[in-house]
């Protein structure tokens, strides 16, 4: 696929710096950047790098001042991070291409498969289930009974979405997820015997959502658990029973939500927190990566540590913890200096 620079400012709604002569058909990133590909900086440690770059495109921010000559023609914008990602989306070639109805495909006859929706290889279609226009359901998929699907969403091969689960507009479900799996809930009877406790809710997935490979997401002991609009979880997260996740919540691989627990709208969540049940996180919290989270936290604070607690008391405690051997020997000089003078 190739672009000109002055297709490349139209689509970015840049202004050319340089030659606007220069053709691409590649993006590279600008340390690896070659002939006749377009690259972007917008790490300031990566500045040197527009003097040696081989890219003949680079996007820039619009105020950025160059100090040496450049070869590459620059492309100004507002936010070149923004920009390069909409060029990923103009060079993707990774579109899942639809094939309509695979023979192989099992559809209840009770369930409504909406118009232009695409259905792989061995995939099976439970009772009563509503499926939207425009989607595409991949290889040996399972769609259990009284599922509902909306328009333009894609799930991937090898998912599981159990009964009664509701999955929006624009959704996209990676490979191997199980959506609407039991919740952990067991209760010890007198004998110690732990009773399995039945959950009969549903998880419900808003718009705009995407699901990263082998995610469950557990249904609800009553109720729902819900995934609201625009949440982009990673692969290898556990969503437990009864958890609510706000809008546009981020959260990284290796995750860990105890039941019931409840996640603000803009929250960032690193890679292996885990948070314990019945909690509540606050709106624009971010949580640093394998913080272990044990109590409710308030909005907009910077949460990292285990037990987490925030950032700017963490990082004053961390003054002493990494001393903390001195500090020791320190106390056990004082205590035999007092022991000898009595």
């Amino acid at each position: 696929m190739k672009f000109t620079t002055l297709e490349i400012a139209e689509i970015l709604n840049g202004k050319i710096d340089g030659d606007s002569s220069n053709e691409v058909n590649s993006l590279d990133k600008i340390e690896e950047s070659t002939k006749n590909s377009i690259t972007f900086l917008s790490n300031k440690k990566y500045i040197p790098w527009v003097y040696k770059t081989k890219a003949s495109i680079i996007i820039v921010a619009e105020d950025f001042k160059f100090t040496q000559n450049i070869s590459a023609t620059l492309i100004r914008v507002k936010d070149p991070y923004i920009a390069f990602v909409k060029l990923l989306h103009k060079f993707d070639d990774s579109s899942v291409k639809k094939s309509g109805i695979n023979d192989s495909t099992v559809v209840s006859a009770s369930s409504k498969i909406g118009k232009n929706v695409s259905i792989g290889h061995f995939s099976c279609i439970g009772e009563n289930v509503v499926i939207g226009e425009n989607v595409v359901i991949l290889n040996n998929v399972n769609i259990d009974d009284d599922v509902a699907i909306g328009n333009n969403t894609i799930i991937y091969s090898g998912s599981v979405i159990y009964k009664k689960c509701i999955i929006g507009n624009n959704c996209i479900i990676h490979s191997n997820s199980v959506i609407g799996s039991d919740g952990f809930g067991f209760a010890p009877d007198r004998s110690g015997t732990f009773q399995k406790i039945p959950q009969i809710g549903n998880v419900i997935i808003k718009d705009n959502v995407e699901i990263g490979a082998s995610t469950t997401i557990d249904r609800a002991t009553l109720g729902s658990t819900v995934i609201n609009k625009g949440v982009k979880l990673d692969n290898l997260v556990q969503i437990a029973h009864n958890v609510v996740i706000g809008e546009n919540t981020v959260m990284a691989a290796q995750c860990g939500i105890a039941g019931s627990t409840k996640i603000g709208k803009n929250c960032q969540i690193g890679g292996q927190v885990g948070m314990v049940g019945h909690i509540t996180i606050g709106d624009n919290v971010k949580i640093q990566g394998k913080a272990c989270i044990y109590k409710s936290v308030k909005d907009n604070l910077i949460i990292k540590g285990s037990p987490g607690f925030e950032e700017r008391d963490f990082n004053r405690s961390y003054v002493h913890f990494k001393n903390l051997d001195r500090y020791v020997k320190d106390i056990e000089n004082l205590k035999k200096k007092n022991d000898s003078s009595n």
